[in-house]
């Protein structure tokens, strides 16, 4: 036999019962009721192992409850928040089946929501919202439901001001180079190569001639500082291929060096 020495209140009317033999016991204010539990009371073993079996269950539904009131919430999410929380499995399991009768566990409804949200407010595609779903527990089928609401048309509208924020991001690089690099970035962002294509060909961005040659021209003079103790034809070879390689026109490139060589030539 043990004895109920204290009885405290914690968070979310839970109550923490405290045992002669320094034991504590989570339960509800309803299992506390259900047994008249009160301080000084005597309880033996098989109540003790009673009332951890009904409180696991009870104390776990409150919790998840109370989880799922600040938003949405996949089965895997509130498995693993209950098993942080030492919920016994066996109650896990039953908590989860009493949440999805109650219509408040929802894997399907998750992955809609999640869909319109990442929509709304990321400039991801389908392939890495998909993969994030996943992530979080959710199956293929319900997966493929909520990205069926990401249509193609959506796609091209997020993919196309996706692509205008990586035109101005890489400003700084030769506009082949850029065009490049944003139509990588918008692939790396989960959109399909033909929404990346589609959106690149409908940019308003042109190339510019003169910023194009600006831009050239401060790189490749980083390049021809760092490379003036090479003899002078592994140096222009050295830099032609830099440029080139960053995707700069072959005849700008020359004319570059063409220059260079001439400033050289009056030093």
């Amino acid at each position: 036999m043990e004895t109920i020495v204290k009885i405290t209140r914690e968070k979310m009317q839970f109550y923490l019962i405290w045992l002669s033999s320094g034991e504590k016991l989570r339960v509800s204010e309803d299992i506390l009721v259900k047994y008249r539990l009160l301080k000084g009371q005597e309880v033996s073993e098989q109540l003790i192992a009673e009332i951890k079996k009904a409180g696991s269950y009870d104390v776990g539904l409150q919790m998840a409850l109370n989880y799922l009131s600040y938003q949405l919430r996949t089965k895997k999410e509130i498995r693993v928040y209950l098993k942080e929380k030492e919920i016994e499995k066996q109650d896990q399991e039953k908590i989860i089946k009493q949440l999805q009768e109650l219509q408040l566990l929802d894997d399907y409804l998750y992955s809609e929501s999640y869909v319109r949200t990442m929509m709304k407010t990321s400039d991801k595609g389908p392939v890495q919202i998909g993969q994030q779903l996943k992530q979080k527990g959710i199956e293929e089928e319900a997966v493929q439901q909520g990205l069926a609401l990401y249509t193609s048309e959506e796609q091209l509208a997020i993919a196309s001001k996706a692509a205008e924020k990586g035109m101005r991001r890489y400003r700084d690089k030769s506009f082949k180079d850029a065009t490049q690099k944003t139509k990588m970035y918008l692939i790396q962002r989960g959109f399909s190569k033909d929404i990346a294509d589609q959106a690149m060909a409908e940019l308003a961005f042109e190339k510019d001639e003169d910023q194009e040659l600006e831009q050239l021209k401060k790189q490749g003079d980083r390049l021809w500082a760092r490379h003036q103790n090479l003899d002078a034809g592994k140096r222009k070879l050295k830099i032609r291929q830099s440029l080139y390689q960053k995707g700069f026109d072959y005849d700008l490139i020359s004319q570059f060096i063409s220059e260079k060589e001439l400033e050289d030539d009056e030093e």
